[in-house]
């Protein structure tokens, strides 16, 4: 118990996590997982106190993808039945806001599949985000469009978009085991062009893809060095018709571990308990959230989430507040 809270404390002080140490965290004693939690929302606390962040995703277009990942549902190579559809219209994406906004939701996720947008599909997302931007002025917009061309992010930052999410998913090891239709290097550059151009960068990573757990320290190291404002944590939530169909190497104790590494590795960072926390972290879900402050509500791209009902009343029972600049909202929780 000492040696979490006395390294919590250290990382306050400004200490970087090292292998030896990450190491410590992820094959830490699962009797000692109240005692680790703890010492991470000792991190958690001092920057973020007792807030949670909501995130409202929308699949703004879902399948044709021409990419090989071996986790997701809307691969080229993927059996597992889906619906596709086409790009939304603007009018529908703005409608997606008016219900993030109805749910507390600080930041609104515009997710499309596919390698990259076209210059149409984009011409609607930019369309809608200024519409957006006007409606909602202290709704944050997060883009999730793939890889970006030249000269695209700075469309996107003209129109107002607040954050752009590209995850590396994995290590740079690693990364050709899951995918091999772009590089780890093709993921990298579109987070920095992103920074480049004054858009907030949110990367994140999918555990439980048969990576090491060299490979888990690697990832936090990599999103250190892109310097990720937000790191959105998934547990891979195994799809029948994917590559990794079946894959089940995952307890909540392990995500737990995961989790209060991130923290440690960054601990002015958000970060967010993303994709497969219902079916991986089960009942403790709520611990997750002394190391996380952040969290999506709703349904995900291609699988369910937990009913909102639920979220809000997970939140309260932890007498947690959601980080909204409107206070009277707050009773949503009520």
């Amino acid at each position: 118990m000492v040696y979490w809270h006395q390294l919590a404390e250290e990382v306050l002080k400004g200490h970087k996590i090292t292998k030896q140490e990450a190491f410590s965290i992820l094959d830490a004693a699962d009797d000692d997982i109240l005692q680790l939690m703890d010492a991470a929302f000792i991190i958690r606390k001092h920057y973020f106190g007792k807030k949670i962040k909501l995130n409202m995703i929308i699949s703004t277009k879902t399948g044709y993808c021409p990419e090989n990942c071996g986790y997701c549902a809307q691969s080229i190579d993927a059996t597992a039945p889906i619906e596709k559809n086409t790009m939304m219209t603007k009018e529908e994406i703005i409608a997606g806001a008016k219900r993030a906004n109805e749910l507390n939701s600080s930041t609104y996720c515009i997710v499309a599949s596919g390698r990259g947008p076209t210059n149409r599909d984009l011409d609607t997302v930019t369309s809608a985000v200024e519409e957006i931007k006007n409606q909602y002025a202290d709704m944050r917009v997060c883009a999730c469009l793939g890889i970006l061309r030249d000269g695209q992010a700075e469309k996107l930052k003209d129109a107002g978009v607040d954050r752009y999410n590209h995850n590396i998913n994995t290590s740079e090891n690693h990364h050709e085991n899951i995918t091999t239709t772009h590089t780890y290097e093709d993921r990298v550059r579109t987070v920095k062009n992103v920074r480049d151009v004054g858009i907030s960068p949110c990367s994140g990573v999918i555990v439980g893809m048969k990576e090491s757990k060299e490979d888990i320290f690697d990832m936090g190291q990599a999103l250190k060095k892109l310097n990720a404002d937000s790191i959105p944590v998934n547990f891979l939530h195994a799809i029948d018709g994917t590559k990794l169909e079946g894959t089940n190497e995952l307890t909540p104790l392990y995500c737990l571990k995961v989790l209060a590494l991130f923290r440690f590795m960054h601990p002015d960072k958000e970060i967010r308990i993303s994709g497969g926390r219902e079916v991986n972290l089960r009942s403790l879900q709520p611990l997750g959230l002394f190391a996380a402050n952040s969290i999506f509500i709703g349904d995900y791209l291609t699988t369910g989430g937990q009913a909102r009902k639920e979220d809000y009343q997970m939140l309260e029972d932890l007498g947690f507040e959601l980080d909204i600049k409107n206070e009277e909202d707050q009773e949503v929780l009520s």
